[in-house]
């Protein structure tokens, strides 16, 4: 009976210890990996991965900077100016004949300014003519216009279509202003006859210095309305016969 209870006894099995050899560095580092044969995930590249840099081209830059300048900057510039002028007014001192400075030119408007300024307050002005003048469209459509030809180059001038109630003082108004009063023998030379009978009733011959102020009466005159007539001014034609003609009447 004893016998019979007694439990068999279970046989220890003792496990074999083997001594783990350890790998040397060198060993780990030419450990090949395993390669993979699935294609359903293909080896990603860095820029899969990670942002790349865009590229960044040229920047152009504006800067709007307005008109208007403080009165403190004007006060500066204008100081800045002052000084070069002062400046190269000591270089030119300086210099000796070693440099010569053109001299500045003035504008066709200033020179009209002072062409106005030496003209008598007496005569009319150049703006005043200009005003009472009939446009180039206008002269077209009067008959005193038609054919006009200024005719040749002179110092005598020759005006038609004159009102009844223009007097010698009004073209001396006129045409005083082409006459240096100063010098004797330009007033010598201007001479004014207004035919007030006959067949040349509204006609005048006006006699100027030279030719160059005749020219420039005959373009600034030429359809000033006077007396609400457009004055017609032209060369006037020379007395003295041509020289061609006595060359003819030699010949016969």
């Amino acid at each position: 009976m004893e016998l019979a209870t007694l439990q068999p006894k279970r046989q220890i099995v003792t496990k074999q210890r083997h001594a783990r050899k350890r790998r040397k560095l060198k060993d780990l580092l030419n450990i090949s990996l395993p390669v993979s044969h699935s294609n359903s995930h293909p080896a990603l590249s860095p820029s899969d991965v990670f942002e790349q840099p865009q590229p960044v081209g040229l920047k152009k830059i504006e800067f709007h900077i307005s008109t208007d300048v403080p009165a403190v900057l004007h006060q500066s510039l204008e100081k800045g100016q002052n000084n070069d002028n002062y400046a190269a007014a000591d270089e030119i001192s300086n210099a000796g004949f070693g440099r010569i400075f053109p001299a500045p030119s003035s504008s066709p408007k200033e020179e009209m300014e002072e062409e106005e300024d030496e003209i008598p307050s007496e005569f009319i002005s150049k703006r005043e003519l200009e005003k009472g003048r009939v446009s180039k469209r206008e002269m077209e459509t009067l008959s005193v216009f038609k054919n006009y030809e200024p005719g040749d180059p002179n110092c005598r001038i020759y005006v038609k279509n004159l009102s009844k109630q223009v007097q010698e003082k009004d073209l001396k108004f006129i045409f005083g202003r082409y006459v240096d009063f100063s010098s004797e023998t330009e007033r010598i030379m201007f001479d004014i006859r207004l035919m007030k009978e006959g067949r040349m009733k509204g006609q005048a011959f006006i006699g100027l210095p030279n030719e160059k102020a005749a020219a420039k009466a005959l373009k600034e005159v030429n359809g000033y309305a006077l007396f609400d007539k457009p004055m017609v001014v032209q060369f006037a034609r020379s007395a003295r016969p041509k020289q061609d003609s006595k060359d003819d009447k030699r010949k016969r």
